[in-house]
């Protein structure tokens, strides 16, 4: 697994993580999100670039965030 491919693996897992304790997908701008093994995720600032980026995104990477619940 490339850098690239890692990155998102690790904000898909703390969107999932926000996800799972919040019920929603609607973070904050400067939101940072703490996982498990101490690393931090500017969560906020993900969801943004996401967002403003969706129509880079493969169809998998899509359908990963739309199963989150993700508001395009």
């Amino acid at each position: 697994m490339g850098r690239r491919e890692q990155a998102r693996a690790v904000n898909l897992a703390a969107a999932r993580q926000f996800r799972e304790r919040e019920g929603h997908l609607r973070v904050p701008r400067k939101a940072v999100e703490v996982l498990p093994d101490g690393t931090e995720i500017k969560l906020g600032a993900v969801i943004d670039n996401t967002r403003r980026r969706a129509d880079k995104l493969t169809d998998q990477q899509r359908a990963q965030w739309t199963a989150l619940s993700m508001h395009w």
